[in-house]
C-alpha cells in the first residue's frame, strides 16, 4: 500500500513528513523532484511539494501580439489551461503508478483546493485509487495528526471557485491592458496594467486625493480655561468650536478675567474596556501597517511563521475562536517561550474568556500563535510579526480593562464649560498589548457648588483638516468594506499597485500616471472603476463555493460584463488616448534645466535606455543616467548636498530609494557605500 501526499510547498511536505514519520522519513527524488517516504503501520508514505500552481490559464497563441482589433474576439475566446512546472507533473505521474491512495494536504483555502485538484487531475489515477483530503489550520504536531486521522473528500466547489477566479481575472486584466496599453500606445516594459479589481482599488486613491486638493480649511475657534486643583486641567467651552470669530470674541469678553469655575456638575463611574477581537487576515494586516510593516511583507512573514509551525494559517476572516481551539495548550507552549509570565498570569486567571469578533466561519479559526518562539530564533520582521500575534492571543483571553470615566461642567460668568477624565486603574489586555496605549486625562474629584481655581483663559484658532490619506491597513479594510478582492489576494494588489508605479508612499498617493488611468476610466467608462460589477462577481465565485452557482454561468455573465465596458471603451478610445498621453508626458517632466529655458525629461535612448534630457535639444545637450528597472518620480524635496533635484525610484521587491539625479553628487556616493556595507 502507497499513500502519496500532495503539499503546497517543499517546506509544508518537509513539515508534514517530519510529523507524521516522527523525524524518521528517508529523502529520494523522483525527476529530480524531492519526495520524502516512510512507513506507517505497513503503509508507505511518499510526501510531495508543489511549487503553487502546476497549471495556468493563458490565451491561444493567436492572441500572442497586441492588436486592438483582437480585443472582442479575446472577451468570447475560452483560455487554455497548460502546464507550467513541467517536471513536477511528471514526478506525479511516476508516483501515481504506484499510489493506492493520495492525501491532498495543500493550505485548506481556494487556491489550496485547487492546487491540490490541479495535481490530483495530471496524475492519471487508476480506477479504484482513493482521493482524500486532510485539511488543518497549523503545522504542529497535534494538529496534523488530528487531520490525518480524519481525512476528508476534496472540495469540488472551493476548487471550482478559485478556477473562475483565474478564467475571469485572466480575461478582464488581459483585455483591459491590451486596450489600455495599445490606445495610448505604452507597450512593452511601460504597459499600463488596468484588472478587475486593481482598477476600483486605485481608484479609492485616486479619489481620495481629490477630496483632499478639493478640501478648503474652514476656520473655527475655541476658548478653553486652565484650571487648578492638585494638578493642572482645562476645560473647553460647552459650544464645542465657534465658527464666527465675532462670537467667540464675544464668549471671550465675557470670560477672560475671570478666576474662578463653579462646579455644575460632576458625573464619574467605572467602565471596562473590552479586549481587542481575534485576528482576522484584514485585522491583522492593518496592524502590520501600523507598524510599519507593508501589507506584502506582513503576508509573507506570516507564511514563513506558519510554515515553520509558529502560527495558524494567516488566510482567515474568521474573528472567533472555535471551542475545540485548545487554549491553555497554546498558553502551555507559550511558557517556553519568551512571553512565559504573560502565559502564566493568563493561565492563573479563575475563568478565561476569550473576546470574539463580529464575523465567524468555519475554515480556519482567527490568526494565533501555535508554536514557542524567541528573539534568538527569530530576528528582524520575523519576530516583530510573530510578538504582534502572540500579543494579541494573549490580549484576546485576558480580562478587560477597569478605568475611571469622569466628566464635569463649570459655570464661568454664565458660561458653561465642559472637561473629561479618563484614569485607568487595572490595565487588564492593555499589559498584554502595548501597540494600543490608552491616553489618560486628568480630572479631579469633584462635588456640586464647589469652587476651582482658573489659572488662565485662552482663546484657541484652527481649521479643518482633510480627510487622511489611506494607508495600506486602511485601505485593505476599506477593500475588504466594498467587497473588493477576497483576504488572500487583497494584500497582492495593494503591492500590484506599488510595482505598477501608480501609487507611492507610507501615505498612499497616486502617481500621475495611476491618476490619468483612473481618470481616463472615470471619464470615458467608469463600471471599470468602480466597485459593483466587481462586487457582484466576487459574490458570485462564492455562490459557486457553496455550490449554488456554476462556472459556466458566472464566467458567460463576466464576459457579458467585460464585452460592455470594452465597447464604451473603444468608443471612447481617442477621448483615452489624449488624457493619459497628456498625464504621462506631464509625468515625465521633472524640473527646469539649469542650462537653458528647456525643461529636464525622462527620455528613451535608441537602444530603448532611459535617460533625462533637455527639452530643447539639440540646442541644449544636458543629460543624466538613470536607473534601468523600476518606476521614477520626482522627490519633493532637493537634496541637501548640492541643492539639485532628486528622484525616488520604486522598484519591485525593494524599499523606495532617493537619490540625487547628478550621479557624481557626493549624497550618491555615500549612498552606494551605505549600500555596500
Amino acid at each position: 500500500m502507497v499513500s502519496v501526499i500532495i503539499c503546497e510547498k517543499n517546506n509544508a511536505a518537509q513539515r508534514v513528513a517530519a510529523i507524521l514519520s516522527k523525524g524518521n522519513y528517508q529523502k529520494t527524488y523522483v525527476n529530480k523532484v524531492p519526495v520524502l517516504r516512510f512507513p506507517i503501520n505497513g503503509i508507505e508514505y511518499a510526501v510531495i511539494g508543489m511549487k503553487g500552481h502546476i497549471l495556468n490559464f493563458d490565451y491561444p497563441k493567436e492572441f500572442k501580439n497586441w492588436n486592438m482589433d483582437d480585443l472582442k474576439d479575446m472577451v468570447q475566446t475560452p483560455p487554455i489551461k497548460s502546464p507550467m512546472a513541467g517536471w513536477i507533473i511528471t514526478a506525479l505521474k511516476n508516483l501515481a503508478k504506484e499510489a493506492d491512495t493520495v492525501i491532498v494536504a495543500t493550505d485548506f483555502d481556494r487556491e489550496g483546493e485547487l492546487i491540490g485538484a490541479e495535481a490530483v487531475g495530471v496524475m492519471d489515477l487508476a480506477s479504484g485509487v482513493t482521493i482524500r483530503r486532510a485539511r488543518f489550520s497549523a503545522l504542529t504536531a497535534a494538529e496534523v495528526q488530528r487531520a490525518f486521522n480524519n481525512l476528508i473528500e476534496l472540495d469540488n466547489n472551493l476548487a471550482t471557485a478559485a478556477e473562475t477566479r483565474q478564467i475571469i481575472d485572466l480575461a478582464w486584466g488581459a483585455v483591459l491592458t491590451r486596450f489600455m496599453s495599445t490606445a495610448t500606445g505604452k507597450m512593452g516594459a511601460d504597459f499600463l496594467s488596468v484588472g478587475r479589481v486593481q482598477s476600483p482599488t486605485l481608484a479609492l486613491v485616486v479619489d481620495r486625493e481629490k477630496e483632499i486638493e478639493a478640501f478648503e480649511p474652514k476656520p473655527f475657534w475655541e476658548i478653553l480655561v486652565d484650571l487648578e486643583k492638585t494638578r493642572h486641567f482645562f476645560a473647553k467651552h460647552a459650544h464645542g468650536v465657534f465658527w464666527e470669530k465675532d462670537e467667540a470674541d464675544k464668549v471671550f469678553a465675557t470670560v477672560k478675567d475671570a478666576e474662578i469655575a463653579k462646579v455644575k456638575e460632576y458625573n464619574s463611574e467605572e467602565k471596562k474596556e473590552y479586549p481587542p477581537a481575534p485576528f482576522n487576515t484584514t485585522q491583522f494586516l492593518a496592524e502590520a501597517s501600523r507598524m510599519g510593516i507593508s501589507a506584502a511583507r506582513a503576508m509573507a512573514v506570516a507564511e514563513r511563521l506558519y510554515n515553520d509551525g509558529l502560527i495558524s494559517y494567516p488566510r482567515t476572516d474568521n474573528t472567533v475562536y472555535p471551542s475545540s481551539l485548545p487554549l491553555r495548550t497554546i498558553l502551555q507552549e507559550l511558557k517556553k517561550s519568551e512571553f512565559k509570565k504573560e502565559a502564566e498570569k493568563i493561565l492563573a486567571q479563575k475563568k478565561m474568556s476569550p473576546s470574539r469578533g463580529k464575523k465567524e466561519t468555519t475554515d480556519h479559526p482567527p490568526i494565533h500563535p501555535v508554536g514557542a518562539a524567541t528573539k534568538a530564533k527569530l530576528s528582524g520582521d520575523d519576530w516583530r510579526i510573530y510578538e504582534l500575534v502572540v500579543r494579541r492571543f494573549l490580549a484576546t483571553l485576558a480580562p478587560p480593562a477597569d478605568v475611571i470615566s469622569s466628566n464635569a461642567t463649570f459655570d464661568v460668568n454664565g458660561e458653561d464649560f465642559n472637561a473629561n477624565g479618563y484614569k485607568v486603574i487595572d490595565q487588564g489586555w492593555y499589559a498584554y498589548y502595548p501597540y494600543f496605549s490608552p491616553r489618560e486625562i486628568f480630572l479631579p474629584e469633584l462635588k456640586k457648588g464647589e469652587e476651582v481655581n482658573i489659572v488662565g483663559v485662552r482663546g484657541r484658532e484652527g481649521k479643518t483638516e482633510p480627510p487622511k490619506r489611506f494607508t495600506q491597513g486602511h485601505l485593505i479594510r476599506e477593500m475588504e468594506n466594498l467587497g473588493l478582492g477576497t483576504k488572500s489576494t487583497r494584500h497582492e494588489i495593494v503591492q500590484k499597485l506599488y510595482d505598477r508605479g501608480y501609487v507611492q508612499g507610507t501615505d498612499i498617493t497616486p502617481t500621475t500616471t495611476g491618476r490619468a488611468v483612473i481618470q481616463a476610466l472615470e471619464d470615458n467608462a467608469d463600471m471599470v472603476s468602480k466597485p459593483d460589477m466587481t462586487r457582484m462577481l466576487e459574490d458570485d465565485m462564492t455562490e459557486i463555493e457553496k455550490g449554488k452557482k456554476n462556472q459556466e454561468d458566472v464566467v458567460n455573465e463576466s464576459q457579458g460584463m467585460l464585452a460592455q465596458s470594452l465597447d464604451v471603451l473603444m468608443e471612447h478610445r481617442d477621448n483615452i488616448k489624449r488624457e493619459v498621453n497628456e498625464a504621462l508626458r506631464e509625468q515625465m517632466r521633472l524640473v527646469e534645466c539649469p542650462d537653458c529655458d528647456g525643461d529636464l525629461v525622462i527620455r528613451k535612448s535608441k537602444r530603448g535606455k532611459r535617460f533625462v534630457g533637455c527639452t530643447s535639444y539639440p540646442d541644449c545637450e544636458r543629460t543624466y543616467p538613470l536607473p534601468q528597472y523600476g518606476n521614477i518620480v520626482l522627490h519633493e524635496k532637493r537634496c541637501t548636498d548640492c541643492e539639485g533635484p532628486q528622484i525616488k525610484l520604486i522598484a519591485k521587491r525593494r524599499r523606495p530609494e532617493v537619490m540625487c539625479l547628478d550621479i557624481s553628487c557626493e549624497a550618491n556616493v555615500r549612498r552606494k557605500k551605505s549600500r555596500k556595507k
